[in-house]
């Protein structure tokens, strides 16, 4: 049994996971406030997404694929305005309110507005057919085979391998970060999150 099917997919979901956006904003921002379990949390919904959105491309969903391209810009409304409505949110938060009173609920939270951040992002679908197509076209011919299912594990270990990554630089100089700079970490957070999703919302009209 080869690994490098698997080896592939961990490149794959590393390298389209790493570039900095509103998901690793809040992981960033989950590391300072509250530690490096919830800040991987957060970036596991990311990661949970970008594997669904890699099992679509190499298992070649034609259906999900061509509803996901034509509903693009509705996708690309909702992500939008939910970003600004998390900035608006973020923005507002107030230290006292951190940690969070129900730590399973803020886990779960987080883990779910980073999965629907992703998963309404068609830029990552996109990604993830562009990358396969040349990466992977051998295991493109056989969608169910083991070899691409395999790739698929690969991409979620690589994505939640770069959320592991980032969670622990963060939380690493959390022990620097002065509780008092909180205040201003929700609010710049909150603004960087809100102008992601006007990004999102203006890339709607090109």
């Amino acid at each position: 049994m080869s690994l490098l099917p698997l080896l592939k997919g961990i490149f794959i979901g590393f390298a389209i996971a790493a570039p900095v956006g509103p998901v690793g904003v809040l992981c960033i921002r989950r590391a300072l406030a509250d530690g490096r379990l919830a800040a991987f949390i957060a970036g596991l919904g990311a990661a949970v997404a970008d594997t669904f959105y890699g099992a679509v491309a190499a298992w070649g969903l034609t259906l999900v694929i061509d509803f996901l391209t034509n509903h693009r810009v509705i996708l690309s409304l909702i992500g939008g305005l939910f970003l600004i409505a998390l900035g608006w949110q973020t923005m507002r938060t107030r230290t006292e309110m951190l940690p969070t009173p129900d730590t399973h609920i803020g886990l779960l939270r987080d883990f779910i507005s980073t999965f629907l951040i992703t998963l309404t992002n068609p830029a990552t679908i996109l990604a993830f057919m562009a990358v396969f197509a040349s990466v992977t076209a051998v295991h493109m011919r056989h969608p169910m085979s083991f070899d691409t299912n395999l790739l698929i594990l690969g991409v979620f270990i690589g994505s939640a391998g770069w959320w592991g990554l980032l969670s622990a630089v963060a939380s690493a100089v959390r022990s620097r970060f002065n509780p008092g700079w909180l205040s201003w970490l929700n609010r710049g957070s909150g603004v960087v999150l809100a102008l992601f999703g006007v990004g999102v919302l203006l890339s709607t009209l090109w």
